[in-house]
């Protein structure tokens, strides 16, 4: 399935250009070794997440490609629940799909930086110089992997 959405502005958390000093460097920094001890190799991404609106359209992960439970990364907060699932990104106006994932901390478990419905967190291999807010994305992503509403 392809989704259509937005690029929006998130809390810059997960890229630390919020400088928040509970999360020096950001928080994908701070997950990106503790991940990769458990098997998931962050590294090939581009360590920032990129937040795509979908809505009025929300959505379920039905059957993600990795999930991690009780993930302790950070020295004070609690233990997180993470579910990952490999898609496809592109804008709108390219050819080029570039490879990625699905990012998502489980509200349930997530302390605060909470997403409305219908936002995507991406994270993606190539950074998209031409990639801004209020840039129209598609996302391929296989049917099984997620349901819409």
């Amino acid at each position: 399935m392809i989704l259509e959405g937005q690029v929006v502005k998130g809390h810059q958390v997960a890229s630390g250009k919020n400088l928040n000093p509970l999360f020096p460097g950001g928080s994908l920094a701070m997950q990106t070794p503790v991940l990769r001890k458990l098997g998931l190799d962050l590294s090939q991404f581009h360590p920032a997440t990129v937040n795509v609106s979908i809505a009025p359209r929300d959505y379920k992960i039905i059957s993600a490609d990795v999930v991690f439970q009780d993930v302790a990364w950070h020295p004070t907060e609690p233990p997180e629940d993470f579910s990952f699932v490999k898609i496809e990104a592109r804008l709108t106006s390219d050819a080029a799909w570039t490879r990625g994932l699905i990012y998502y901390p489980h509200p349930e478990t997530k302390p605060a930086h909470h997403q409305p419905a219908g936002l995507l967190e991406l994270l993606l291999e190539s950074f998209i110089r031409e990639l801004n807010y209020g840039s129209e994305i598609q996302i391929r992503v296989p049917e099984n992997k997620i349901i819409l509403s």
